[in-house]
């Protein structure tokens, strides 16, 4: 396999990453064969899960246009993957052109592709790091090169804290971010759900084993709780089509099927 300029040497093309098989999903172009494979086996266990993709995206799309309306100007993605197909930069940008973007992921690929798309933004980077580390994320240079913590600021933990353990604790992970971030800063969050999943969308998730962070499934209840401490926006923790859809057609005649559920919060 000829290896493309932004994949950098080191990485193993011959095993499929969770952030190229989201890309593939999106309609993204930084996927590879083995990648492209294991999107189709996914798809075909759970033929919502493509769709289930995009629906992520969007609601991605919809909470950044609508926290930069409101005056956010800083944005801290965690577990961006690769920034592509319509990411928190170019939307924010498109509303406020001075917005500072940080995106933090633990894949290699997609840093690397992150730095290509990001060179030389000075209100945009991408650093190396885990979710399961918020210490290390807030104390990183370029995170406190581009984000000021003593304003408000937008955490966004879209289809992240599914691939955290029970043992890398997600809900320790989210207060710590909580207790960094001053008044007037928002939490989002999109998480995969148990909750209502047929056999096969089960048989598709253990198949996420095959890449290096696996995904785990979790309730509507277990996901709400990442939100205390914060006030929820309207309309609370709900199907990924029904946050604030922009058109009612666009939810579809089964929200549920988008098999994840999404939120937003302000801290007080």
């Amino acid at each position: 396999m000829t290896r493309p300029s932004w994949a950098p040497e080191g990485i193993d093309l011959e095993r499929p990453s969770a952030s190229r098989v989201y890309d593939y999903f999106i309609g993204g172009l930084h996927n590879f064969e083995i990648d492209r494979a294991l999107a189709e086996q996914l798809a075909a266990f759970s033929p919502s899960i493509p769709e289930t993709m995009r629906a992520n995206r969007e609601l991605l799309r919809r909470c950044v246009r609508f926290l930069a309306e409101s005056g956010i100007d800083q944005f801290l993605d965690i577990g961006s993957g690769i920034p592509t197909v319509g990411n928190v930069h170019e939307v924010a940008h498109a509303v406020d052109p001075s917005a500072r973007v940080v995106y933090v992921d633990i894949d290699p690929v997609a840093v690397a592709h992150s730095g290509a798309i990001l060179d030389g933004d000075p209100n945009a980077a991408v650093i190396h790091a885990d979710a399961a580390e918020p210490a290390k994320i807030l104390a990183d240079p370029q995170v406190r090169a581009l984000i000021d913590f003593d304003r408000p600021v937008a955490v966004l933990l879209l289809g992240v804290l599914h691939f955290l353990a029970e043992d890398a604790d997600p809900a320790g992970c989210v207060a710590v971010l909580r207790e960094a971030v001053a008044p007037g800063s928002y939490l989002a969050i999109t998480h995969a759900t148990l909750d209502g999943q047929p056999a096969e969308v089960l048989e598709a998730q253990k198949l996420s084993g095959r890449t290096s962070t696996e995904i785990v499934l979790r309730t509507h209840e277990q996901i709400s709780t990442y939100f205390d401490g914060w006030t929820l926006l309207e309309p609370g923790v709900v199907h990924l089509p029904l946050w604030r859809p922009e058109d009612p057609a666009d939810v579809g005649e089964n929200p549920w099927e988008s098999g994840a559920f999404g939120g937003l919060a302000r801290k007080d």
